[in-house]
């Protein structure tokens, strides 16, 4: 009697681990699911049929590269103001090996309030060739002019220091025109494609944190890139024929 009771209640001992181990949410499972959807987020792309934004696109490098950056920024953003001596290092290193696009993305919010100005006073600079003169002029002294009410004078004053026809400049900015239709433009890329705040950057076409916005984590990002989609060295035409 004594032994079928001990039996008995090993099987229910038995029974009882079985269950407990099989119930979800341990850690081993949670950190594999964690995994996974860490991966499907980076793998997820831009849409094929998203708008194209402005045409042509305020670009550095080479139209054929292999791997391009694409980033969307706001000229008024204490991020992108930090993330733009990194994208210029990037551009220095790799120069024509890569294809790098600089999307007007302002936010519309009223801490950002110049923003969306600041992105016509660059496009209507790119106008006369001078985008990135502008671009530069306008992250670097970004505290300066965010905090001025004349900030219009300050931007007046960047013009006249990376040599526009100020004029011309002004009277681009005026009216629904070209400079504001970039503009329009890129913001109607970005929303479509799912961009909600800045920087957002995109290597050929996955979305890359704002956490790996640094030169040595792109780099490792570019070069794996690059790795991957060089084309692969033809061999000899005599290959295998040493021997012959």
């Amino acid at each position: 009697m004594l032994i079928i009771v001990a039996v008995l209640v090993i099987a229910v001992l038995g029974g009882w681990y079985m269950f407990s181990s099989a119930k979800p949410g341990t850690n081993t499972n949670t950190n594999r699911n964690s995994n996974t959807a860490a991966n499907t987020a980076k793998t997820s792309s831009i849409p094929t049929n998203a708008p194209p934004g402005a045409s042509p696109p305020n670009q550095a490098g080479s139209q054929n590269a292999l791997v391009t950056l694409e980033e969307f920024a706001d000229f008024q953003c204490g991020s992108c103001a930090a993330a733009h001596p990194v994208m210029n290092e990037i551009k220095s290193i790799y120069g024509s090996r890569i294809r790098f696009v600089f999307r007007n993305f302002p936010l519309s919010i009223p801490e950002h309030d110049k923003a969306y100005d600041a992105a016509v006073a660059a496009e209507a600079a790119g106008l006369q060739g001078k985008f990135w003169d502008m671009q530069n002029m306008l992250f670097t002294n970004q505290k300066v002019w965010t905090k001025s009410p004349t900030f219009k004078q300050t931007w007046k004053e960047y013009a006249t220091k990376i040599g526009l026809d100020v004029a011309k400049w002004e009277n681009d900015q005026i009216g629904i025109g070209a400079a504001k239709n970039r503009v329009n433009a890129d913001m109607d890329r970005g929303k479509a494609i799912g961009v909600n705040s800045t920087p957002t950057l995109y290597i050929n076409g996955v979305s890359i944190g704002f956490s790996e916005m640094k030169v040595e984590t792109l780099r490792g990002l570019i070069d794996a890139e690059l790795q991957k989609l060089a084309p692969k060295e033809a061999a000899p035409a005599n290959a295998g024929n040493e021997n012959k």
